[in-house]
């Protein structure tokens, strides 16, 4: 029986194809192409990683349609003589060979490579890369993670159970716990009164034996003091936690912060009403925007001298800075005492020799980076870089406030690079630690998106998208040299996603087109490729060509002519260009709808499988029944800089909005649309926006769909929302003009709201506020469908047919 009779026998009867050919291709329907992904579209390869030797090549696939997806991997083969690379077919990993493998590589080698330590089921390993031989340093019921060499790679240092830092030579294998923290506070001897104290001399003044006897007691103490072997200080944390404890690579000092929760913070609760007991349970979920912060402090335990610091921050140029906007005439305090912005220290990273240390300081407001040289032995704080912005600080590298972001030391053991948006854009930098020259090494009206020093440290390997903005391609760049020049290794049009081999000579690459999902290839890297298409005959590639791995979508995937949507640019009315896919009907009707993304910080408009792969099939059959649809990359979403990042601080739905306004009106003059007959839709940040559109611009849009949307941003997260609106305490006119249950009474046309009922992220209670408002407003052109079961992604099919069923009829019928 072949694939797609086999196919088509498993598929319900509401969901087959019309008798197709190429000049009668099959129809598409919301049951078909929201049924299990992996039952038609097919499942594309994840997660590929390299075998140490760089001779096996692992990833996750799913090609024969099980519940789950399982383990592959194709053997690499390299003819010398020929300059070709081979693979052999993609095979299925055995479960006892996948649980016999060591984890993915990461960067815990020795200095020459030949030596990685990893850690698997709470135990830790020792592999021997060329032999691959395996050696097993603990089997405990206590997890131990994050193994590390010492400086002198005679030592294995590895944190058990969360907090505490040991040690194993890896000759004698011996065991030495370098950190002894401990919960609660220390009990404190008990104090004498005035009383007992003059009682106790008394007493050893007036009996000689009493007072012989005591000075031998002590004695004792003493040299049983002096005879024990030194231990750890015990180090009582009281209600606080531990985060990231790390030894200096000479092993004198332990780095580490300590967090803790702010009192009386009240954590919301998801009521979920259908379940296994038959009554209502709560789901604990988030706190929200504004709530108070838990404190941080770093500090540093001197191994030598068996001391606890504290590091203080109070030096730090422009901590005390007030933030722009409550500096404004509106916003000024009564009082102009200066505070303390509060922070969080991440790090440190160490040069290989161990000798310069640097950490990175983040304030909480979001608002500054100070990357800073560090001296444990001192405490000494020194700026190395200060980003500062009003709106907030952000963009691929850079980091969070648990993450010093990509950096770190060249071979000269004295020279940081790391990420930064300084010029608008995420690029490399460098800066000398003991001279503070700084250098910016990449520049121009793009991004780096992800940044590898190879293991020599004389190259650079980066993802950017600067050949389009809608495309990712791979780079090689040395780390000398000022503007140095980069080699571009990928060629492919849409997005190449690479996994370097361990010896930096291949790369795994995961490429997708606009539309064709993602499929595994080999290139070689020291041979960059001519462009050639994608489709090119695998026998033909070798050395010069990507070699494709996998062939992952079904027959019935394949039997629909997809739409690859037009890259377009839309003038939005500030004179930026906005970019955006448009999908051309198949015969227009003068109908049309916007799709708005999510996330925000998400882009979409671009030339690979997107990861809304269920509204791009949308899409299409919209097209079919004579719709145009357009999405763009409004305000705020990624992958053009940090001015459109941040071009919707302070007013949600100002910009973003203006923008899909923008993007309507070029429909109507350059698409034939008809201005009376545009729809919107989107989830989450997307729903969000189409809420907006509906009540603030309810002329331009004659229906929506506002999937899991946001109605009140003081209802959201804080750390998302405080980075674009600051806290609701402090700047109420933000949340006042960007949330849309404020502007409810603008409702003029069709609206349909779904929602999860188990969403812990946009909680359902969003959209039980607004419905109530509605209400009180006498609205009656609206409808709420509400999905028992779903959280913030729907994962049932029956959901996801019902929501686009749904919101196919509204467009249908309303436009």
């Amino acid at each position: 029986m072949n694939r797609f009779l086999y196919w088509l026998l498993l598929l319900p009867a509401s969901s087959l194809w019309a008798q197709s050919s190429p000049k009668n291709p099959p129809t598409l329907t919301v049951e078909t192409i929201m049924q299990d992904p992996k039952s038609w579209v097919g499942t594309s390869p994840t997660n590929p990683f390299w075998s140490d030797d760089s001779r096996t090549l692992y990833f996750n696939w799913n090609p024969s349609q099980a519940k789950g997806d399982s383990l592959y991997k194709v053997t690499i083969h390299r003819d010398t003589r020929k300059k070709t690379v081979t693979a052999s077919e993609p095979i299925k990993v055995s479960p006892s060979e996948r649980r016999a493998l060591p984890t993915p590589p990461v960067s815990t080698y020795n200095r020459a490579y030949t030596q990685r330590l990893f850690d698997r089921q709470g135990d830790l390993f020792l592999l021997d890369v060329k032999s691959g031989s395996v050696r097993q340093l603990t089997n405990t019921v206590e997890n131990e993670i994050d193994p590390t060499f010492s400086s002198d790679e005679q030592k294995v240092v590895f944190r058990r159970s969360g907090s505490n830092l040991f040690s194993i030579d890896l000759k004698t294998g011996e065991l030495t716990q370098l950190t002894d923290f401990r919960t609660g506070a220390k009990k404190a001897e008990p104090k004498l009164t005035d009383e007992e104290k003059f009682l106790k001399q008394n007493q050893l003044q007036l009996s000689s034996v009493l007072k012989e006897r005591k000075e031998k007691k002590d004695e004792a103490d003493r040299i049983s003091k002096a005879d024990r072997p030194k231990r750890a200080k015990e180090i009582y944390l009281d209600d606080k936690t531990v985060v990231n404890p790390q030894l200096s690579p000479d092993g004198r000092f332990v780095t580490y912060r300590l967090t803790k929760p702010a009192t009386g913070v009240k954590n919301t609760q998801v009521p979920n009403y259908v379940t296994e007991s038959g009554y209502t349970e709560e789901i604990p979920a988030r706190t929200k925007v504004g709530a108070p912060a838990a404190s941080q402090e770093f500090f540093v335990y001197d191994l030598a001298k068996d001391t606890v610091r504290a590091v203080s921050v109070k030096d730090i140029p422009g901590i005390m800075d007030k933030p722009a906007y409550l500096q404004s005439a509106g916003k000024a305090k009564a009082d102009t005492a200066k505070k303390m912005r509060p922070v969080v220290i991440s790090g440190p990273v160490w040069s290989d020799d161990g000798k310069m240390c640097v950490v990175v300081v983040r304030s909480l407001d979001n608002k500054d980076r100070w990357i800073m040289r560090f001296v444990p032995e001192t405490l000494k704080l020194s700026l190395l870089d200060r980003q500062h912005e009003d709106t907030w600080i952000g963009g691929p590298g850079i980091g969070s406030l648990n993450s010093p972001g990509n950096m770190n030391f060249l071979a000269d053991n004295q020279t940081l690079w790391f990420q930064s948006e300084a010029d608008g854009y995420s690029h490399i930098y460098t800066v000398n630690v003991l001279t503070g020259e700084r250098r910016q090494l990449t520049a121009g009206k793009f991004e780096v998106q992800q940044v590898q020093l190879s293991k020599d440290k004389t190259h650079f390997f980066l993802q950017t998208n600067e050949v389009h903005p809608g495309e990712q391609h791979f780079y090689r760049m040395p780390v000398s040299g000022s503007r140095p020049e980069r080699t571009r290794l990928t060629n492919m049009t849409g997005a190449n996603e690479v996994v370097l081999s361990p010896d930096e000579t291949l790369m795994a690459v995961r490429y997708s087109s606009s539309n064709q999902p993602w499929e595994l290839y080999l290139m070689d890297v020291n041979q960059p490729t001519p462009k050639r298409a994608a489709s090119q005959p695998a026998q033909m590639a070798g050395v010069s060509a990507p070699l494709k791995l996998t062939n992952s979508p079904t027959e019935a995937f394949n039997a629909y002519p997809w739409q690859e949507p037009a890259l377009v640019t839309i003038p939005a009315r500030d004179g930026q260009q906005i970019y955006a896919r448009l999908y051309k009907a198949k015969t227009p009707t003068g109908k049309a709808v916007v799709f708005v993304h999510g996330a925000g910080y998400l882009q979409n408009a671009h030339k690979w499988w997107s990861q809304y792969s269920r509204e791009y099939m949308f899409h299409n059959l919209l097209t079919d029944r004579g719709y145009t649809v357009l999405d763009i990359d409004y305000r705020a979403s990624a992958g053009y800089g940090r001015d459109w990042r941040t071009g919707i601080y302070r007013h949600m739905g100002g910009k973003d909005l203006e923008d899909h306004v923008d993007a309507a009106k070029w429909l109507v003059e350059t698409q034939g649309v008809d201005a009376k007959r545009i729809g919107i839709y989107g989830g989450s940040y997307g729903g969000f926006i189409t809420l907006m559109a509906m009540f603030t611009t309810p002329d331009v849009f004659k229906a929506g769909a506002a999937l899991r949307p946001v109605t009140d941003w003081a209802a959201y997260n804080h750390p998302y929302t405080a980075n674009i609106l600051n806290e609701p305490q402090n700047d109420s006119l933000s949340y006042r003009r960007s949330s849309p249950i404020y502007f409810a009474e603008g409702l003029k046309n069709y609206l349909l709201i779904c929602h999860g009922m188990v969403d812990v992220n946009v909680h359902f209670q969003d959209t039980v506020r607004l419905m109530q408002r509605l209400i009180e407003l006498k609205k009656d052109n609206w409808e709420v469908a509400a999905y028992p079961m779903e959280d913030h992604g729907f994962v049932e099919p029956t959901s996801w047919m019902d929501e686009y069923k749904r919101i196919l009829k509204l467009f249908d019928e309303r436009l």
